[in-house]
């Protein structure tokens, strides 16, 4: 039987058990994390916790609905045994009609097939053997980049200071991906709790002294989620990102992690984190209108927010 629990009315030891244990275990799914990020979030539970589905909510306009919150790629059903499309499909139909729209990622273990669905890519790679068979992996061109960042004498900063790290990525990237006072501010809040519970890793290039590129991962149970980068422009010409990446592969090599690059959508980053002998995993985002008139209104004020 699945139930809507409302947040306050949550057993959040085992609702975190549930999705620590869960076979597809994804870091944003945690209480801690979607407090810190979402505006309100409820959940769906089956039975005694076996598998759940975190709901972040929002109302406008008097309209409840189901929203992608920032800082999370994926979410959807979580469960300690497989997952089935049946199992995935119970928890969409037990979803309350009080929301009359549903946008939500799906993660990468069912995809489903039906009209409401968008495809979105995912490079991940399992650093369950030795780097120098991982190191094979990579494209002739960059391991070629990353034997250039050696010769040139790059030095990785590793538990580098977060704030530095974070006002380099809003100073070199932030503007360019135009994230909003809030959506900063919750990031501030998710990375101090992060560093918190020993589940951040901030690591920064140089050379001598001068800082080329800073990468935030968050580092779980089961894997190591590339959450954010920045490079400046003599990083680029340096191949700082390339530098830290092959440092974590090293790291991490021979280990039950997954290194999750986060996407991407846009070619040359897809290119980007192929060449690492990342493969694409794919998830869904779902998109589910109740009713007509309500895809109309968020169509609407979709359109309002570009302009």
């Amino acid at each position: 039987m699945i139930k809507y629990i409302h947040r306050n009315q949550l057993d959040v030891e085992k609702y975190n058990t549930c999705i620590s244990d869960a076979v597809n275990s994804r870091i944003y799914a945690y209480s801690w994390y979607l407090d810190i990020v979402c505006d309100s979030w409820n959940v769906l539970v089956k039975d005694d916790y076996e598998a759940v589905m975190p709901l972040p909510t929002r109302k406008k306009f008097g309209i409840s609905y189901v929203y992608l919150p920032p800082w999370v790629q994926q979410l959807g059903v979580f469960s300690i045994n497989d997952i089935q499309e049946s199992l995935v499909e119970e928890f969409l139909i037990s979803i309350p009609k009080e929301f009359k729209f549903i946008n939500v990622n799906m993660n990468s273990d069912v995809l489903l097939n039906c009209r409401e669905v968008f495809n979105r890519d995912n490079y991940e790679l399992k650093l369950n053997s030795p780097y120098k068979n991982l190191v094979k992996k990579y494209t002739k061109g960059r391991y070629s980049n990353i034997l250039k960042a050696k010769k040139n004498g790059l030095t990785i900063l590793t538990d580098f200071n977060l704030k530095k790290s974070i006002s380099f990525f809003l100073k070199n990237t932030g503007e360019n991906i135009h994230i909003n006072r809030l959506d900063n501010k919750k990031l501030d809040l998710l990375l101090v709790e992060a560093k918190t519970k020993d589940k951040l890793m901030s690591i920064a290039v140089s050379n001598e002294d001068y800082l080329l590129g800073v990468a935030i991962f968050l580092v779980d149970n089961k894997r190591i989620t590339y959450l954010l980068s920045s490079i400046n422009s003599k990083g680029r010409e340096e191949y700082a990102m390339s530098y830290i990446i092959d440092n974590m592969i090293n790291r991490y090599a021979n280990s039950n992690y997954i290194l999750d690059f986060e996407g991407s959508q846009i070619k040359d980053i897809a290119f980007f984190f192929r060449s690492f002998g990342a493969e694409n995993k794919p998830y869904n985002e779902l998109r589910i209108y109740r009713n007509s008139f309500f895809k109309l209104i968020f169509e609407v004020v979709k359109f309002i927010k570009k302009q």
